[in-house]
């Protein structure tokens, strides 16, 4: 068995790696959970929730298909592939920009925004019992402040879908 961290170029400790780790894993598990509850009780993929939730937090339910991207951490063309199919299942549309003919919007539908409001309770009660339920409330403040550090940086980080 080989110790990575004893390996040319490392430069972290098993111990660091672990806390890598274990931070991969939570945030994995958590995911899964919510995903799965999301599509059993909603058939709702997690990362069509996510789409949908940030489309309703604009006053007019709509957002550039590039600023959405970044909010949700996807690709230009993962987010395009995610919207084709809330577009085929009439959860959001498309429109053009008038100030840039390249430019186009996701806007949230009457059916999108019925099937996030359904799926809320669901998205809330599993971060509840996966996450804030296993932490009091001095855990809570701590792991905020936590994380606050790490994304200090604040520079949007796009992941492949």
């Amino acid at each position: 068995m080989t110790d990575v961290s004893a390996l040319p170029g490392a430069t972290i400790s098993a111990e660091e790696l672990a806390v890598w780790r274990v931070l991969l894993r939570a945030q994995v598990r958590i995911s899964r959970h919510l995903h799965q509850d999301l599509l059993t009780e909603h058939d709702l993929a997690l990362g069509s929730y996510d789409v949908l939730q940030h489309l309703a937090e604009q006053p007019d339910g709509r957002l550039r298909m590039n600023d959405l991207a970044e909010r949700v951490l996807l690709s230009r063309s993962g987010l395009t592939r995610l919207v084709d199919r809330l577009q085929r299942d009439g959860l959001v549309r498309r429109e053009s920009c008038t100030s840039d003919a390249r430019g186009l919007f996701a806007v949230l539908t009457m059916q999108g925004r019925d099937r996030l409001h359904k799926a809320t309770a669901t998205y809330h009660r599993g971060i509840r019992e996966h996450l804030l339920g296993r932490l009091d409330a001095t855990e809570k403040n701590q792991f905020m402040a936590l994380l606050h550090k790490l994304s200090e940086d604040d520079q949007p980080v796009a992941l492949s879908a």
